[in-house]
């Protein structure tokens, strides 16, 4: 028997909105990325920037306090 997960009302907003995108792009991986850069350069705005090392995590240091 299949049991109902949780729901919350901002996830299933969150849903909608990545359907709704998905649904835009004709579910293109792709595509989206490239919308989306193309909207980088011409915003002025960076949204990812890959181009700095990522900081190592302080997991460990949180496990073994």
């Amino acid at each position: 028997m299949k049991t109902k997960t949780w729901e919350s009302p901002i996830v299933l907003e969150v849903r909608k909105v990545k359907e709704r995108l998905a649904a835009k792009y004709n579910y293109d991986v792709v595509a989206m990325l490239r919308d989306y850069q193309k909207r980088e350069k011409t915003s002025g705005h960076r949204y990812v920037d890959l181009s700095k090392p990522r900081r190592k995590s302080n997991a460990k240091k949180i496990a073994n306090a």
